[in-house]
């Protein structure tokens, strides 16, 4: 698998001709159950094929159970700069629940070793959890705030079919997920992140100043990025590719020389639709005079015709005539307002 990764670097160095890497994230999955000296070769080759800004933010994610304190002085004297480490929840019942690995003692024994060599750490939090209180979800987050963290990603319990959660609810065994609760969960998030400091300067994302995710704003505001591996997605600006998600396929496609991806093209409307789902995710919204330069006359008027009756509902705000923002009213429903303004 590594000397496949290597060779997909190797094959398509020259996407990224005369552009800098900014950001270089390990992810999709748990890197960190690789040896420190299989990431060093990773990264490697990643400066021998691409061109490097001085000072990139990297990331490793990892999950508590992986970081011993031996491996976190390993990776403090790696050029790895930023750990994003899955903690979920600082209680037993809900891992248990969430079917993971880890304790909540391994989560907290974790993060006190880290924080000792990692200034730029990240912690993944899960909420709208059958049987979390609010008072639970308070301490979740009073523990985070405790630990000095400077940047928490936290999104809402989802159930995909075909998992043992779907099942569990389809035989009555669990409750269904409740989006009141889920709601007012999303509320105290904002609002004791927003006491301590935190920027919440995307829906899910919220980081003190200097600490926001370099990587995945990026993402947001419709960088182009490389995806690297098994089921990686990539974006130039114009296409979208996505690799096999085999790792048997995969390894023998780069075997023989060959890309393992798919391509597809995104049409003006993708593209338009594209720009408001995340632009509307962020603080900084959508650009209106920058929607109109790009896509013309006829999709600025019908996005502000389709904005207008959110705008009345005081779910969406147009700000210094200029910038399409989410209210705070609307920004748990962000997603499903952003559709409201699709071109299709």
């Amino acid at each position: 698998m590594l000397e496949a990764l290597e060779k997909e670097m190797l094959l398509r160095k020259s996407e990224l001709k005369n552009e800098q890497i900014e950001t270089i994230y390990l992810g999709g999955g748990t890197p960190s159950i690789l040896s420190v000296a299989e990431i060093q070769t990773l990264l490697k080759a990643v400066y021998d094929n691409f061109e490097v800004v001085e000072n990139p933010e990297i990331t490793i994610e990892a999950n508590p159970d992986d970081l011993s304190e031996e491996k976190i002085i390993q990776f403090s004297k790696t050029k790895i700069n930023r750990l994003s480490i899955g903690i979920q929840s600082f209680f037993e019942d809900d891992l248990r629940f969430m079917n993971r690995a880890h304790t909540a003692e391994e989560s907290k024994k974790c993060l006190e070793t880290a924080l000792k060599y990692f200034d730029n750490i990240t912690i993944d939090l899960i909420y709208g959890v059958p049987n979390m209180e609010k008072e639970k979800w308070l301490k979740n987050l009073e523990t985070a705030f405790e630990f000095g963290i400077s940047h928490i990603s936290s999104y809402a319990l989802t159930v995909e079919e075909k998992t043992a959660l779907h099942s569990f609810i389809k035989k009555g065994k669990v409750k269904p997920l409740d989006d009141n609760l889920a709601s007012d969960h999303f509320r105290m998030l904002v609002n004791e992140t927003k006491k301590q400091g935190f920027v919440q300067y995307e829906i899910s994302n919220f980081g003190k100043p200097d600490y926001f995710s370099k990587h995945n704003t990026s993402y947001w505001l419709g960088k182009k990025y490389l995806g690297i591996g098994p089921s990686a997605h990539s974006f130039d600006g114009t296409n979208r590719a996505w690799n096999v998600s085999n790792n048997s396929k995969y390894i023998k496609a780069l075997t023989s020389n060959e890309i393992p991806l798919e391509v597809e093209t995104l049409t003006k409307n993708d593209r338009f639709n594209e720009k408001i789902m995340t632009g509307l995710r962020t603080i900084w919204g959508v650009d209106l005079l920058k929607i109109k330069k790009e896509f013309g006359l006829t999709y600025y008027n019908q996005l502000l015709k389709n904005a207008k009756v959110l705008i009345q509902n005081e779910q969406l705000i147009i700000e210094n005539n200029k910038t399409l923002l989410v209210t705070e009213k609307g920004k748990f429903f962000a997603d499903g307002i952003a559709s409201e303004l699709f071109v299709v």
